[in-house]
């Protein structure tokens, strides 16, 4: 599965930014998916999760500001980020678990500054 990241940018804090991440292949059947960010000099972490199934998860940071979704038709990944703030800066990785491997997309960077 290759995956391609994309949607980040420069923002002042409380806007909006929607990222996606298009999938090479139908993410129906990818059981988990989701996003990490990596800010500078810190260690990468886990943002949200979606599964096939249907259910989603969030870290306690970005819960009622960030909501993930799936577009199986244009198998695409998406993450709606309302809200933002300067700690919000970071890059923002997709990435997918299939078969026992995961996948990563290649990372776009979200600036949140006035």
């Amino acid at each position: 599965v290759q995956l391609q990241a994309s949607g980040g940018g420069l923002v002042q804090p409380g806007k909006s930014l929607r990222l996606s991440c298009a999938a090479s292949e139908s993410i129906s059947s990818i059981n988990f998916m989701g996003w990490y960010r990596q800010a500078p000099g810190k260690q990468r972490e886990s943002v949200a999760t979606s599964t096939s199934g249907g259910t989603n998860a969030y870290v306690d940071f970005v819960t009622g500001r960030f909501t993930i979704s799936r577009d199986n038709a244009k198998n695409t990944l998406y993450l709606q980020m309302d809200s933002l703030k300067p700690e919000d800066t970071a890059v923002y990785y997709c990435f997918a678990l299939q078969s026992s491997k995961i996948y990563w997309g290649q990372g776009t960077q979200v600036t949140v500054s006035s």
